[in-house]
């Protein structure tokens, strides 16, 4: 089957993660995976693999977890310590039929015992740290079973103990109902379940089938992804990569050194990885190795990214007319919108821009706030619409009801188009701070002009006012004179507050959660 014939089976038959390392592997099973650690669940794999092999290690896994008694229809929740192993055991629960839900390691215990109650008595795959860490949360009453990845603990049963049970012929999810749950950032209190079916997964790997369609077959390039394993872009990822038959390689570390050592001995044509981790990895530009020499495609597909980061990125490339492309999108409706940047021009670009609509895939709007037209003085809320939006918020029907209007969905951020119809996101519409058009044109700005930032955030501190709170690379003090420079044409700005890298509240996708800074602003300030 060519590469059109099976975007198209799966845009319309939908996307099945159980069956997708199978399918793979039978047209590409000897192209490789690599991994940068070792498999908790399956230790003895190593950390090269050919696809075929993942293909067998999913069936493998769905064995185990039927001889556990996960069955068609169960919600199984999976948290554990971030690991691809993740994403094996979550296409082995889809294999049984059942529904893998994805909680990210940094949630903290409480919220993982209130989303097990929300999913109504799930089973939960987890290992044994996280199961210590759920010691207070009744696990007896809010899980159906429990099952480690590897070990034992009281009552539950292990994954490693269940080798060699009998293969099961997989079993799909309805093309509209609910194949996989993720969920939201939590932000502003307990995080939304996201649910996705095989039709919106399906749907959503239009925009970046084309983006790699860019590189040659015959190049066969190495693909290296660092995203939260949890994230149903983490899904939407390894889909592409698999059903191209694209060699991967798979990245927990995210430290530059770690990242360096990767890049080198895998030398990967495309990078695709969280906006946040790039601009940790800034540094590498100026590493005598040239650890990115090797990289013709950067991909950031969560958030709008500096531009300072891009241009740094693009120049650190060795290959002939690098791209950085950048997806804007989120996970109630995958990729929106995107737009390619180059190298000589990308250090220079409008941050706040953030692509295009592109063929075939999601629609956008921008709809008035006020009953004025939106314009860049009037930013209005950005909606999306197609058929890859989110089925709902499972639990909570009125909170995704609020944000559908028709076959629109509010995004929750603020912004305009332009007579050529490029989107340009301001804000998120609870992070806007009066007197300022846009926070993160600030950052964009600030951190183009200060090289020492490796974070910035502008959120509103006490009275609203708008504060800057910085990190710089290896926590140096940063010198007042050139904050004070670099500011000098924006007093609305507060006088910055620096703090330690490790003490930024983040994100299990590692963005910044500016209303928990914000609060704690607020309260410092007694």
């Amino acid at each position: 089957m060519k590469s059109a014939e099976i975007h198209r089976t799966v845009r319309s038959k939908g996307l099945h993660l159980g069956s997708l390392p199978e399918m793979a592997a039978a047209r590409n099973g000897s192209t490789s995976l690599s991994l940068d650690h070792d498999l908790d669940v399956l230790p003895e794999a190593g950390r090269r693999m050919t696809v075929r092999q993942v293909a067998e290690h999913v069936d493998d896994l769905a064995g185990r977890l039927a001889a556990a008694e996960i069955r068609a229809g169960d919600r199984v929740a999976i948290y554990k310590t971030a690991n691809f192993d993740v994403w094996l055991i979550a296409s082995a629960v889809s294999r049984v039929g059942a529904v893998p839900v994805l909680l990210s390691p940094a949630l903290n215990a409480a919220t993982v015992g209130a989303l097990l109650s929300r999913l109504d008595r799930p089973a939960l795959v987890t290992d044994e740290h996280m199961f210590d860490a759920l010691a207070g949360e009744r696990l007896a009453d809010r899980a159906a079973r429990v099952v480690l990845v590897a070990g034992e603990r009281p009552g539950a049963l292990s994954l490693g103990d269940l080798a060699g049970s009998a293969r099961i012929t997989p079993v799909h999810r309805p093309l509209d109902e609910a194949a996989m749950i993720t969920h939201t950032s939590g932000t502003t209190g307990l995080p939304k379940l996201v649910v996705h079916t095989p039709r919106t997964m399906g749907t959503r790997l239009t925009p970046q089938w084309r983006l790699l369609s860019l590189m040659r077959r015959r190049e066969r390039e190495t693909v290296a992804i660092h995203i939260s394993f949890v994230h149903s872009r983490m899904f939407a990822a390894m889909a592409l990569v698999l059903l191209r038959g694209m060699p991967v390689l798979l990245l927990n570390e995210s430290d530059p050194e770690s990242i360096a050592e990767s890049f080198l001995a895998h030398r990967p044509g495309f990078v695709e990885a969280l906006p946040n981790s790039l601009m940790e990895w800034e540094c590498l530009a100026d590493d005598p190795r040239r650890p990115f020499a090797s990289v013709k495609y950067f991909s950031s597909t969560f958030d709008a990214i500096h531009p300072r980061t891009m241009g740094r990125l693009l120049e650190s490339s060795d290959r002939r007319a690098p791209i950085f492309f950048q997806i804007y999108g989120q996970s109630e409706v995958g990729p929106a919108v995107g737009r390619p940047y180059f190298r000589k021009s990308a250090h220079q670009a409008n941050g706040r821009c953030v692509g295009y609509p592109m063929p075939g895939s999601a629609k956008v709007r921008v709809v008035s706030r006020n009953g004025q037209p939106p314009s860049e003085a009037n930013p209005g809320y950005i909606e999306v619409g197609w058929a890859g939006l989110a089925k709902t918020y499972l639990g909570e029907q009125d909170r995704y009801d609020a944000n559908r209007f028709g076959d629109w969905w509010r995004t929750g951020d603020v912004g305009y188009r332009t007579r050529l119809g490029c989107l340009h996101m301001l804000d998120r519409e609870i992070d806007m701070i009066p007197g300022l058009r846009s926070i993160l044109e600030v950052e964009d700005l600030v951190l183009g002009r200060l090289d020492e930032l490796s974070e910035l955030a502008v959120v509103p501190g006490p009275n609203r006012t708008a504060v800057p709170v910085l990190c710089t690379h290896d926590d140096q003090p940063v010198d007042p004179e050139r904050w004070r420079a670099a500011v000098a044409d924006l007093p609305q700005l507060a006088e910055p507050v620096q703090i330690r890298q490790a003490d930024l509240p983040r994100t299990g996708t590692l963005k910044v959660q500016r209303t928990e800074l914000s609060r704690r602003l607020v309260q410092a300030a007694g």
